[in-house]
């Protein structure tokens, strides 16, 4: 089993549901494994601590903050050690900490006084670094703006994850914030680890030499059993119910479609060199499904691209339905497969249009290292010598493409980019108010379920 897809495996068994994200980690046994590193010496340090390692503090100690930490503390660009750890709830600090220490001891320095727990936690985590050094921003989307933000204050550089905003005013906010790091030439990496794929990479150069001729249609899928939400029975915290359960909620995590599919759809932009100028979707939900959540079920969504290009990005979580993870290229000279399963890298071109294993013409050099971890060692060797190194543009881009196509099945009507550049809305304006004892920004109804969008009744953007 190849490093990638044994990482994604570990770490999809921390939270619920099983087959939610690319960054989930935690083993039965308590036992983290480490990414595949790059070979070499230490490049020479330039802006971190004196003794040359790069302080870490850890913001959301779920299973995509503890694998962020992984690869940051495999990275062989230079030491690498974490500091503080923070987090709303205290057993997934405990948790998080227990599976690093046992294969990380000596690169934590994480005494109790420095895991934090609590609304506030983010603050004081990062207040235990130094400028230079890097916060991982691993909470739910509604939390990454107000994070990242405080950290970029701090003059710290920052690893954020998928998905970067649940809505257009929370990424609008996160594109001033990348702004307001390249200025500071503060460094910020994100979390589309496809975009450092290198077999992916080869790909691209194919189709941008013409391999494929002119790209006409793209095809990607992600289409699995999903996963639904009991109801809530009351008698605890409605917030905290809802945090730990955070993808069948639009205002937590952006919900559903797009923790599943940001990257397909960042995929499809970059195939095409280009942001969508429209999308027009069709969806619904699962014909009596026990589902309290805020999710449809189905999610297909037609992109057009400035040249007139078409990607169809198709999302089902139904069960007992035909399953498929993958996205492919048509261009007017033949097709090709652009990625595979779990967002492997199942890269290769046909000889025509023909989708068979049978009909292959080329394919890239096997990966070495994960992308996983390359995300990393340029973040860290940005940081060591001094380089420029901001991806928060292109991602904030596909986090809003996500939205358009979300919105355009939501809304059940052609939504475009221009419609989406206008809109300033939030599904929770004030966030940053939240505390323990806050109500949940949406309410169960009497049946323990929560609104589900209604075309012509709704709003997203």
């Amino acid at each position: 089993m190849k490093q990638e897809t044994r990482l994604h495996t570990l770490r999809s068994s921390l939270t619920k549901p099983k087959s939610t994200s690319r960054r989930e980690f935690l083993t039965q046994t308590g036992r983290a494994v480490a990414g595949t590193v790059l070979a070499g010496a230490a490049l020479p340090f330039v802006h971190a601590a004196e003794d040359n390692t790069i302080r870490l503090a850890l913001v959301g100690c779920g299973g995509r903050g503890t694998g962020a930490v992984v690869n940051a503390l495999s990275s062989t660009t230079g030491p690498t050690k974490l500091v503080a750890m923070g987090d709303i709830f205290e057993d997934r600090v405990a948790r998080s900490y227990q599976v690093l220490n046992e294969q990380y001891r000596d690169r934590l320095d994480v005494p109790p006084e420095r895991r934090f727990v609590g609304f506030d936690a983010y603050r004081k985590a990062i207040d235990c670094l130094r400028p230079g050094d890097v916060m991982i921003q691993a909470t739910h989307s509604a939390f990454r703006a107000m994070h990242v933000e405080y950290a970029i204050e701090k003059g710290v550089n920052v690893f954020m994850e998928k998905s970067f905003a649940p809505d257009p005013g929370g990424t609008k906010r996160i594109l001033r914030i990348g702004e307001a790091a390249e200025k500071k030439n503060l460094k910020i990496a994100c979390g589309l680890m496809c975009r450092h794929s290198s077999a992916r990479q080869a790909m691209i150069r194919k189709i941008r030499d013409g391999a494929l001729g002119d790209v006409q249609l793209i095809r990607a899928y992600r289409m699995d059993p999903g996963a639904r939400l009991d109801p809530f029975k009351g008698g605890e915290s409605e917030l905290l119910w809802q945090l730990r359960r955070p993808y069948f909620f639009l205002w937590a995590s952006s919900a559903w479609f797009i923790e599943m599919m940001i990257h397909q759809v960042d995929e499809c932009c970059w195939i095409k060199d280009a942001w969508p100028v429209a999308a027009h979707g069709l969806g619904g939900r699962e014909p009596n499904a026990a589902d309290c959540s805020q999710n449809l079920h189905t999610y297909a969504i037609e992109y057009t691209f400035p040249d007139g290009a078409k990607a169809l990005v198709n999302s089902r979580a139904i069960p007992k339905c035909h399953n498929e993870f993958a996205t492919f290229v048509h261009g007017t000279k033949c097709a090709a497969q652009f990625s595979g399963d779990v967002h492997a890298p199942t890269a290769h071109i046909y000889k025509d249009q023909r989708i068979n294993n049978d009909n292959i013409v080329w394919r890239p050099e096997e990966e070495k290292v994960s992308p996983y971890q390359v995300e990393w060692d340029m973040l860290l060797n940005a940081i060591r010598q001094d380089r420029r190194h901001n991806e928060v543009r292109r991602a904030a881009f596909a986090n809003l493409a996500s939205i358009m196509g979300r919105a355009a099945v939501h809304y059940q009507r052609i939504v475009t980019w221009d419609e989406l550049m206008a809109s300033d809305f939030k599904f929770c304006p004030d966030v940053e108010k939240l505390t323990k004892e806050s109500p949940a920004p949406v309410q169960a109804d009497a049946e323990g379920g929560y609104p589900v969008p209604v075309p012509g009744a709704w709003t997203e953007i």
